[in-house]
């Protein structure tokens, strides 16, 4: 009889165990990115509701613009009477500053993904009259609409800079946000001359072209 009162107790608690660990499974799901720093949630249905607050322009000029300088003035050097001063992080808050600018740009900037206007109400760029410098927010969503491929991959460009910018932060690796800094100056002009102003475009592809073949020569 005590073998068989053993065995019973074993039995109810393997079913006791499989009965808990299916509540725990069930129950710990929605939980599960939690657990794990590389699962990846992968895509949600949130995205789909979201509604934007104002427009691109003003998104690019009030967010993403001004955390750019974060990273833009994080290396640059001085020349004196003296000698050229080199200016870097040096301090852990100038380190989590540029961080600060990586951050919010590779996150920030899926917010482009998020259908909006182009600009405010009644602002129209500098579109008007003959040869205007910049397009209406018309013809720039036209552009979209005729190759949404190439929006995407001025955005991804753009996130890719930023995730560039956080690892040299995670390095503390001064050449390497310098780098980020130009490929971020890059990035971004080349957004721009695809869709604000592409008059400009031969004009600086000759600049940049230039500079290359007046650095290889030096």
């Amino acid at each position: 009889m005590k073998d068989l009162d053993r065995g019973g107790r074993l039995i109810v608690l393997a079913a006791s165990l499989f009965v808990g660990s299916m509540i725990w499974s069930q129950c710990s799901k929605p939980f599960a990115p939690l657990l794990s720093e590389s699962t990846d949630p992968g895509p949600s249905a949130l995205l789909g509701e979201m509604r934007p607050v104002v427009s691109v322009k003003e998104l690019m000029r009030d967010m993403i613009d001004p955390v750019s300088d974060n990273i833009f003035d994080a290396v640059w050097w001085e020349d004196t009477k003296q000698a050229s001063v080199a200016h870097m992080p040096k301090t852990d808050d100038d380190w989590e500053k540029i961080r600060i600018g990586a951050v919010t740009i590779a996150e920030g900037i899926y917010l482009l993904k998020v259908p909006r206007p182009f600009t405010p109400m009644g602002d129209v760029n500098n579109s008007i009259g003959p040869n205007a410098p910049e397009l209406s927010p018309t013809q720039i969503k036209q552009k979209l609409d005729h190759d949404p491929v190439l929006w995407d991959a001025k955005i991804e460009a753009l996130r890719n800079v930023a995730k560039a910018t956080l690892d040299a932060v995670n390095r503390k690796d001064v050449q390497a946000v310098f780098q980020a800094a130009s490929d971020l100056e890059v990035a971004c002009e080349n957004c721009h001359l695809e869709y604000w102003y592409p008059v400009d475009k031969e004009t600086v592809l000759r600049e940049r072209q230039a500079r290359a073949t007046f650095g290889k020569k030096k």
